[in-house]
């Protein structure tokens, strides 16, 4: 029985796994941290959870007495400003790493923390991103999930602070992974955001990188370390999955096209 603690588990990303997770494997049981007045975007689940009010940087004490015992920790929380993201991020792997025994932890990362390598308002990818396909002749190479994190803004620092502590949990002989999220809703929809679709990840996809992660890391066969996109296996993927289906066996069975057609 995966015993689960969600640090952020009513979010976009969070209601998700809890949604899906069960459905990979019914023994996955929950505890979800959020603060008080966090919307739960999950619908009514017939699972085996525990929904917490705490506010992790008010009250750390509560998330340490709620880590021990943990198979997996999902941190997908994110606080504003910016300093005030980093300062909790390294409270929550502090709390982390103080276990005996350490559980495997998955940071939320996400495909902003390599802005600097892209752009959907330049060149062929700003035509991709309008969906004028007929105008590319040379189509760009997919970014590949080995590139190192190259941030240009603070979001994406805060998202590369998250992947320097799951490395350090690695180095440190951890199961950790970094995942570099893409664009995901509790809807599962298009948004009006530039490029979406080239990025678009389905929550049950999202679920399906979780459980090949944990999968793994039982099986003792996880890159621990590794850093890796997770968005849906889209036409139009501009970010490289087949490491993480190699690496790990990742398998998303959706596409944003099917909402094109």
């Amino acid at each position: 029985m995966p015993n689960v603690l969600l640090i952020g588990g009513r979010g976009n990303i969070g209601s998700g796994l809890r949604t899906y997770l069960p459905q990979l494997d019914p023994t996955y049981k929950f505890v979800s941290i959020d603060l008080p007045n966090a919307t739960d975007r999950a619908p009514t689940l017939d699972i085996e959870q525990t929904l917490v009010d705490c506010n992790i940087v008010e009250t750390p004490d509560k998330l340490r007495e709620l880590l021990p015992g943990r198979d997996l920790v999902i941190y997908l929380a994110r606080t504003n400003p910016h300093d005030a993201m980093i300062q909790m991020t390294d409270l929550f792997f502090k709390s982390v790493i103080s276990q005996n025994p350490v559980p495997m932890v998955i940071g939320a990362s996400s495909v902003h923390a390599v802005d600097g390598a892209y752009s959907v308002h330049e060149g062929v990818l700003s035509t991709l991103s309008e969906r004028r396909f007929d105008d590319i002749t040379d189509w760009p190479k997919r970014i590949p999930a080995t590139l190192p994190a190259c941030p240009n803004n603070p979001y994406g620092q805060e998202k590369a602070h998250v992947e320097k502590w799951i490395q350090k949990m690695a180095d440190n002989g951890h199961s950790a992974i970094a995942a570099r999220w893409g664009g995901i809703n509790a809807q599962n929809k298009m948004t009006k955001e530039r490029g979406y679709f080239a990025l678009w990840c389905h929550q049950e996809d999202a679920a399906r990188f979780v459980h090949a992660c944990y999968t793994a890391h039982v099986n003792s066969t996880l890159p621990s370390g590794a850093h890796y996109f997770v968005v849906s296996d889209n036409t139009y993927n501009i970010f490289d999955i087949e490491i993480p289906k190699r690496e790990i066996g990742y398998e998303p069975i959706h596409n944003a096209e099917q909402f094109y057609t």
